[in-house]
């Protein structure tokens, strides 16, 4: 895993609480077109088939403030959908962003300021942990124009099991690991930013039940297989650092 990088500036420093990772694993064709050529799908086979990864990934910030400021700080939930790609020209692994929702004001920094594909949602986190830290109650809910959600996990209490990867440790770095990602800017570029976070040690999970408005209305992952992910990862809390401010990289090519 890479060291903690400095900070300085505008970069955003905050403490991640109800941390999960809904991957689902489904036919690679369903997600190439919303990715840039620049990328190519990662994929595993399962049951002799390359299947493509995309994963759904809630998260209450705790308390979001640039790294060279102590205050403010601000709260509020978010959830990310992102595709587990390849760039052609670095080789490297990287998630690609179909967008995020935000349940704060400050959303309008990135989306007006840096172009990014955020939107605001009114997000709802429902969670009880026991002495353990282990959730007997792990909710939440997204009202949204762009992406309204509903999840309801079991942690499972147990260490997390990937299938189509050679080992839990290689699943475990390719779904929790990708540190740059990349996305479509609101006026059409392409951009990027880069993010760091700690190894992260999260128990396994499972979907009770599952709404993802935005992945049945892509077509990408209808509502019937929305309660049966690849895999579910919950972790109560990890620091994570995101690097400022984001960069245009080039035209999208069309």
């Amino acid at each position: 895993m890479s060291q903690r990088p400095s900070v300085s500036g505008i970069d955003a420093v905050t403490t991640l609480r109800h941390f999960a990772i809904v991957t689902y694993a489904i036919p690679p064709e369903r997600l190439q077109a919303l990715v840039h050529p620049r990328f190519e799908l990662d994929c595993v086979v399962l049951d002799g088939r390359p299947r493509a990864l995309l994963s759904v990934v809630p998260f209450e910030d705790q308390d979001f403030r640039a790294a060279a400021f102590p205050s403010p700080r601000w709260s509020f939930g978010q959830t990310n959908y992102r595709i587990y790609v390849r760039d052609r020209e670095s080789g490297f692994r990287a998630v690609w962003f179909l967008g995020t929702t935000l349940g704060s004001w400050v959303v309008a920094v990135p989306r007006y300021l840096w172009r990014l594909p955020w939107h605001y949602g009114r997000v709802r986190f429902d969670c009880v942990q026991g002495p353990s830290d282990r959730y007997s109650c792990f909710r939440m809910t997204t009202e949204s124009r762009w992406a309204s959600a509903e999840l309801d996990i079991e942690d499972m209490g147990t260490p997390p099991v990937f299938d189509g990867f050679p080992d839990a440790e290689t699943g475990l770095v390719v779904l929790t690991h990708p540190l740059t990602g990349f996305y479509t800017r609101r006026d059409g570029h392409l951009g990027s930013y880069a993010v760091w976070h700690e190894r992260l040690m999260p128990s396994a999970g499972r979907v009770r039940s599952a709404r993802w408005d935005l992945l049945d209305r892509l077509g990408i992952v209808p509502f019937a297989e929305q309660h049966t992910p690849h895999s579910v990862l919950v972790q109560p809390r990890t620091e994570f650092i995101v690097q400022l401010p984001p960069r245009r990289v080039y035209d999208v090519v069309a």
